[in-house]
């Protein structure tokens, strides 16, 4: 690989987060929750669910063998599950402060490059989508409609976690960790600038 490869590779690296950020000047709210395609757009429109998703993604392509899978299967099948929590048992308090702490916990995570067995960054990963599924099982009516809603929003999810997972491959094709790292710490301060906003 040579120099301009490297170069371009750390400016969009270092670049993509930034993406996202006009918009984040705060929650956007919920809008419509019925319907794949309502579903499927919620967590592209809101940089504190783009951001958490992507970073998870990033780090685990930045822990590589088994935490491939095993992390954004805990990701998914954790916001599953707690969605229907909040389906059954509606809103709870600090939600949206959760979801903001896993978008500030997952940049830390590749920021600081954890290095954690799989099967733990899968619980952890669990850990940082109960917030996100929760809430939008709190929102989503109990109907067909919803259940339409809640499969556009895993599809959604699931391809912000590939998204993530894809960087991270072509930050360490490239040779570029740091760069990686960098993207971390981004999402972590964006995180700041989403809960002040």
């Amino acid at each position: 690989m040579n120099n301009w490869q490297r170069k371009w590779g750390q400016i969009a690296a270092i670049a993509l987060p930034w993406v996202f950020i006009p918009a984040a000047i705060a929650h956007t709210g919920h809008g419509e929750t019925v319907g794949f395609d309502h579903g499927f757009l919620h967590p592209l429109g809101g940089p504190d669910h783009v951001l958490a998703m992507v970073a998870v993604g990033l780090w685990a392509g930045q822990l590589g063998d088994r935490a491939l899978a095993l992390v954004p299967a805990g990701f998914l099948g954790a916001m599953a599950l707690a969605a229907v929590g909040g389906i059954a048992l509606g809103p709870f308090a600090f939600m949206e402060s959760g979801i903001l702490l896993s978008v500030l916990v997952g940049g830390l995570l590749v920021a600081l490059a954890v290095r954690l067995p799989a099967v733990t960054g899968m619980a952890i990963a669990g850990l940082l989508a109960i917030a996100h599924g929760w809430a939008h099982g709190a929102e989503m009516p109990a109907s067909g409609n919803g259940l339409t809603y809640g499969l556009g929003f895993g599809l959604a999810t699931a391809l912000l976690l590939l998204s993530g997972m894809g960087l991270a491959s072509v930050c360490q094709r490239w040779e570029q960790p740091r760069s990686l790292q960098g993207i971390g710490a981004l999402v972590a301060l964006s995180s700041l600038y989403l809960w002040f906003a």
